[in-house]
């Protein structure tokens, strides 16, 4: 009996060392992805479309604004998008990166293709994975030129951030398959038309916006969504708000759970542009403020039109477990 606890320790032993190895070896493997043919440009237009993209719905400084800088934003100032906000999630700490045009700590020395690419396909210049935080998989080629020139646009700024780190678990889920970078569902459009409509919506909530990412319950581990869509739940612990337990709410027209049948086009537009009140609520109400009546009318829209989703998620706001 002891030696066949011995040969099944070594067993164990062999399979575990085996695992360790292969995912030292196996983690950091290049993912191939095609580059967008998208450049960026100096038309006044369409860099000023990019900086309210960035600094409105896509919320771009929710991310890549310098810690410390956020009470600059709430008062209206333009910070830049220097980077070095901090997320700490079962997979490994992640870091934004710098995304003024510095050239060596920032994206000055990145080409069009190998930015477009990074948000596009969730894949970085130099072939790693890139966690898709960013849902601009979808995003119209318009509006990723925008933003690409908006960036160009900027004053560079030297403010290097250190880079992400995977835990093992993250190096294991990468060394196995279980995360990969993220493509764009079909074929982006080429260019959407602004309006009010729920379609317009429909791209802001689920390509520019992310209300989809937050709105729908999803395990971090693993990056899998695993609720039904905009029926909230998903939780925001209070290592990652400093202070309080936010979970999203229910905004899909539910007459008993959802929230979005208590609000009408006034309110909620009015609610969206009055900002937080939580100071460390998850969501990025300065950029959500600076979104004009067309978006929000859109987003109204749309979330109306969605099927309604039996989903009590309890109370939106709680104490520290």
């Amino acid at each position: 009996m002891k030696k066949v606890l011995l040969a099944l320790l070594a067993v164990i032993v062999i399979v575990v060392a085996g695992a360790f190895v292969f995912v030292s070896i196996k983690w950091k493997k290049p993912f191939e992805a095609p580059y967008p043919e998208l450049k960026a440009s100096t038309d006044p237009a369409l860099i000023a479309r990019g900086a309210h993209l960035a600094y409105g719905p896509a919320h771009c400084i929710d991310c890549h604004a310098t810690p410390g800088t956020g009470q600059s934003f709430k008062r209206g100032a333009i910070v830049p998008l220097t980077g070095g906000l901090e997320f700490v999630i079962d997979p490994g700490t992640f870091r934004t990166p710098n995304l003024t045009p510095d050239k060596e700590t920032g994206i000055g020395d990145l080409t069009d293709a190998q930015i477009t690419r990074a948000m596009r396909y969730s894949v970085k210049h130099d072939g790693s994975y890139m966690v898709p935080f960013m849902p601009f998989q979808n995003l119209s080629d318009e509006d990723v030129v925008a933003i690409l020139s908006f960036l160009r646009s900027q004053e560079p700024v030297k403010h290097k951030v250190q880079p992400s780190e995977f835990t093992f678990l993250g190096k294991a889920l990468l060394a196995f398959g279980a995360l990969k970078p993220e493509g764009p569902v079909g074929t982006p459009t080429k260019s959407v038309v602004p309006d009010t409509t729920a379609e317009y919506g429909s791209y802001l909530a689920h390509s520019v916006a992310n209300c989809f990412g937050c709105h729908t319950n999803r395990d971090l581990k693993a990056g899998k969504f695993t609720g039904e869509p905009f029926a909230g739940g998903f939780k925001f612990d209070d290592a990652m708000t400093r202070g309080y337990v936010f979970k999203t709410p229910n905004l899909t027209p539910d007459k008993e759970t959802g929230i979005m049948t208590a609000w009408d086009k006034t309110t909620f537009i009015n609610r969206m542009h009055n900002g937080r009140v939580y100071e460390t609520s998850p969501m990025p109400w300065e950029a959500f403020a600076r979104m004009d009546d067309t978006e929000l009318k859109a987003l109204y829209a749309y979330l109306h039109s969605l099927t309604p989703v039996r989903n009590d998620v309890g109370k939106i706001v709680l104490p520290p477990e």
